[in-house]
């Protein structure tokens, strides 16, 4: 379907050139064009509670036996375990450094603007 075609006066009343042949508005921006020095830090995900039923295992067995560790080995090297793993997988996790809707997170683009800061003024 084609664009409709207006006459030549409609185009300069539009953009305002009737005016006495003035040039529409330019825009200034009301401050300068570059990057900031840093970024907000945001949570890139919401991170769920992890190892919280080992956890729960644990207490409720030092619990029972007046908090004492003896009797509890099993349940406390469990609840390691679960901790180290998780650790692990977070870590994993934080080397893929791009997200899933491809961003860097906010660690990441401030570490960069740290390392090439913007310049203030030319040489």
């Amino acid at each position: 379907m084609a664009a409709p075609a207006h006459p030549a006066w409609v185009t300069r009343w539009v953009s305002g050139q009737w005016r006495n042949k003035k040039r529409p508005p330019t825009l200034r921006p009301s401050r300068p064009l570059a990057l900031a020095d840093k970024v907000a830090n945001r949570r890139e995900q919401l991170t769920e509670a992890t190892c919280i039923t080992e956890m729960s295992v644990m207490m409720a067995c030092w619990k029972q036996n007046d908090f004492n560790d003896a009797p509890c080995a099993q349940e406390i090297r469990m609840f390691y375990d679960c901790v180290a793993k998780a650790e692990k997988e977070r870590k994993n996790q934080n080397e893929d450094t791009l997200s899933s809707r491809g961003n860097l997170p906010s660690s990441k683009v401030n570490k960069l603007l740290k390392r090439f800061p913007q310049m203030t003024r030319y040489v």
